[in-house]
């Protein structure tokens, strides 16, 4: 099959699927297509005819849009996907990558049926997108080198050009991937020639890929050495002149060998040296541009083009054509990037990376090496210098954990498991601190926002772009949800009324983007309304501890207790010297404590301040594995991880945060409305696992199967071990499946508390409380027979 559809992927349209389209109204047939005049306007023009500018196009027309056009500037299918080696694997890391994967597979058997497909699709080879046209943030068409055409959408499918097409444009799209050199081998056919249906074979330690071709071997792989190329731009005599590089294929060659001894005889016909793409994060990029509105991109398959092609082809079609995607994929979203990570440099050391992770062991919770150091708080020398272990968000450096100066750091920072990890003691004293002293966490990392406006138009439009009520006394604090027509979260976050026309949003770090983009998407055209980025002008400390209070006392000569400063209030007050900071009643965990959001020349006086007043009341730094366990423990969703733009507030507890009768329409209130009297599907609980070894046993980190009463009923989302409740703490989604057809039915608590739960964690199952609250304490959990509803502290 795989053979078979690598030559319908290389063929012309002569052939069937999705090349089987005529070139051009007239009829032309391939050879001709390149002398047949452009149209001058299009619905759709999309820009790459490879397995994934032909898949788009596909999808497209199977949804009902008629007036397509496809430009490639050589011929189809001749760039990556002509050299590729026709290898489908479902076996993936993330679920919506399975999800493609699985999709795709199904769909090319079905397209070895179909023929005589009729498509209003117009393919025009030899023609060479030049740049998208833009005006006022819009596509507005495509400059080709035979002439312009109008559009309403464009899609980058331009593979390895991705990245030059998206820069040329006259408002940049910024697309972070970059090529490297991609070697495989074959050979003739064996004495026996292999047969059709003969096992592809994956050797994850040799790092390399078997696989019959045409009887004989087609092998390659992913070296620890990759030879990034093209960094100063390419062109396309140098990409049909790749040259063999023995030298560099030898230690695969050895894996073969070793793998497969008796192949030692077998003649060689070729070393196949071609570009392949990847991306910074192992992971392909989709979706719409934060930048320019029409504007979408399917590109950098880190040679997984044809596992992915059909799965990721339908969900960005079905994105342009209804708003959003059947599927959540902010795993793949463009906008999880910034213009941060486009940087040349940056791609060129990152892909060196990328490439040989492919085929690596993966840890839980492991960080890439390079392109670090990128975005730094003002404190990051002076973390650093005190035992900060440092882990990556968005480019941003974040604290994981302190060392302290007894622990051998070398085994530390070489520690990779899936068990009980080494630094799980360190966690566990910063965890202590922050229940029964104070701690420090640099937060600064959150994304910020300013919205302000001459009269009520800033309240105005956050009333409708927010589900909870943002009508409140200045100085309150309102934790809500940003969500799209179906009611799931584009976004989680905290926004402070800071005057009657002003307020402050904070919310997730890599929602830097995204957030930005919806916003401006969705506001009104008014000079009077402003949006602005703020993170780079405050520093962010979490004080967390019964003893933040008296810590900030003693530092602004001010009352801080519940009576004076209560729960979800800001005020602007002097802290040390600084004037200007903005406290905040609120941690993100649950426990008491403070926000301070400092303006950034503040920032190293209120650290030493705040550490050298904290010091007899036993303050210490922490990090965000401190963090982590405390808001699970907590119960405390985080956007992201457990929440996502199919996830409703309604699914995860958090109806407290809609106000469905707050006097005004918002985004995704209908959905709401309708779900509140149909019921829910799936429901956001919290597993405490009951016999669980946490020394011997793995530990649970998240995606870890659900069992209700034996049955599959869901996944973890995420998990952290609570050294309160002295338990692995998972929290994840409950389904209720159909015994006899599968199909989803309505969740009630009822039906969560009736289970008998189970966690599987590599194949062993392990018993399960579910909990659709918090529990306060490993007695509360031992002892309490029923689920008497507790408070959301991060909510009330």
């Amino acid at each position: 099959m795989f053979s078979r559809l690598l030559s319908v992927a290389r063929r012309q349209r002569t052939g069937r699927g999705w090349q089987n389209w005529s070139s051009g109204r007239s009829g032309a047939p391939a050879a001709e297509a390149h002398s047949v005049a452009l149209p001058a306007q299009a619905q759709v023009v999309i820009c790459g005819g490879g397995i994934m500018g032909t898949s788009v196009a596909y999808h497209l027309s199977k949804m009902g849009w008629k007036d397509i056009v496809l430009l490639e500037q050589g011929r189809l299918a001749a760039g990556s996907t002509r050299f590729c080696a026709g290898i489908l694997s479902t076996a993936r890391h993330l679920t919506i990558e399975q999800k493609m994967a699985d999709y795709s597979n199904k769909l090319y058997q079905q397209l070895e049926q179909e023929t005589g497909i009729q498509t209003g699709v117009q393919i025009y080879d030899r023609t060479s997108v030049l740049h998208v046209m833009v005006k006022k943030g819009q596509v507005t068409g495509v400059e080709t080198d035979k002439g312009q055409i109008e559009c309403q959408y464009f899609v980058n499918c331009a593979g390895q050009w991705a990245y030059e097409l998206g820069l040329s444009n006259e408002e940049p799209v910024s697309i972070p991937l970059h090529a490297c050199e991609h070697f495989y081998l074959l050979t003739r056919p064996l004495e026996t020639p292999l047969q059709s249906n003969t096992p592809t074979v994956v050797d994850a330690d040799g790092r390399i890929y078997i696989r019959n071709w045409q009887g004989g071997i087609l092998s390659g792989g992913f070296e620890k050495n990759p030879k990034p190329i093209f960094t100063e731009g390419k062109n396309q005599l140098e990409i049909q002149n790749l040259q063999e590089d023995w030298d560099h294929f030898e230690p695969l060659l050895s894996s073969l060998l070793r793998r497969m001894p008796e192949l030692e005889t077998l003649e060689i016909m070729k070393l196949v040296n071609c570009p392949e793409t990847f991306t910074p994060d192992m992971r392909c990029i989709m979706g719409e541009s934060p930048a320019v509105q029409g504007y979408y991109v399917l590109v950098g398959m880190n040679s997984a083009g044809l596992s992915f092609a059909g799965g990721a082809g339908r969900y960005l079609a079905e994105w342009m054509v209804h708003g959003y995607p059947s599927e959540s994929i902010w795993e793949l979203d463009l906008k999880r990037f910034g213009a941060l990570q486009s940087s040349r440099t940056f791609l060129r050391h990152r892909v060196m990376e990328v490439m040989p992770l492919l085929y690596d062991l993966k840890v839980p919770r492991w960080d890439f090496q390079t392109g670090r150091q990128l975005r730094t708080s003002p404190l990051y020398d002076r973390l650093d210098a005190q035992g900060a272990r440092w882990m990556e968000k968005h480019g941003f450096e974040r604290p994981k954990y302190f060392v302290p100066p007894d622990k051998d750091l070398l085994a530390l920072e070489q520690s990779k498991t899936f068990y009980k990890p080494d630094w799980f003691d360190i966690v566990e004293s910063e965890v202590k601190c922050c229940k029964e002293a104070v701690c420090v966490i640099d937060m600064s990392s959150f994304t910020k926002f300013e919205i302000t406006s001459t009269g009520d138009q800033a309240l105005e439009i956050l009333q409708y772009l927010f589900s909870n009520d943002l009508d409140v006394p200045v100085g309150h604090i309102v934790h809500t949800g940003m969500l799209n027509e179906g009611g799931g979260y584009e976004n989680d976050c905290s926004i402070a009324r800071l005057s009657k026309r002003s307020f402050f949003m904070i919310s997730p770090t890599d929602q830097q983007v995204h957030c930005w983009a919806w916003l401006k998407k969705h506001m009104p055209e008014d000079s009077n309304l402003l949006l602005e980025d703020v993170t780079w002008k405050y520093t962010a400390l979490n004080l967390i501890g019964p003893r933040a209070v008296d810590v900030l006392s003693e530092l602004s000569y001010a009352p801080m207790t519940p009576d004076h400063f209560p729960s979800l209030f800001c005020k602007e007050m002097s802290v040390g010297y600084a004037n200007g900071i903005r406290v905040m009643s609120m941690t993100h965990t649950g426990e008491p404590g403070f926000m301070l959001y400092i303006p950034i020349e503040y920032a190293l006086h209120v650290y030493n301040e705040v550490m050298s007043v904290g010091q007899k009341y036993g303050i210490r730094n922490a990090g965000y594995y401190a963090l982590r366990s405390l808001r699970i423990e907590k119960f405390f969703a985080f956007w992201g991880q457990d929440l996502n733009t199919l996830t409703t507030p309604l699914e995860c507890g958090r109806e407290s945060r809609v106000k469905l009768d707050k006097g005004m329409d918002f985004i995704g209130r209908d959905a709401l409305l309708q779900q509140k009297q149909n019921g829910v599907y799936k429901r956001l609980t919290m597993f405490i696992l009951d016999d669980h070894d946490t020394d011997l046993d793995l530990w649970p980190w998240w995606g870890e199967p659900i069992y209700r009463n034996g049955q599959y009923a869901g996944k973890t989302t995420s998990s952290a071990y609570s050294y309160t409740l002295e338990r692995h703490v998972c929290l994840g989604f409950v389904h209720n499946f159909s015994e006899d057809t599968g199909e989803e039915q309505v969740v009630t608590a009822d039906f969560i508390n009736r289970g008998e739960y189970e966690i599987d964690i590599a194949g062993h199952r392990f018993q399960a409380k579910a909990k659709l609250y918090p529990v306060t304490s490993l007695f509360t959990h031992k002892r309490r027979k029923d689920d008497v509803e507790l408070s959301d502290l991060h909510g009330k």
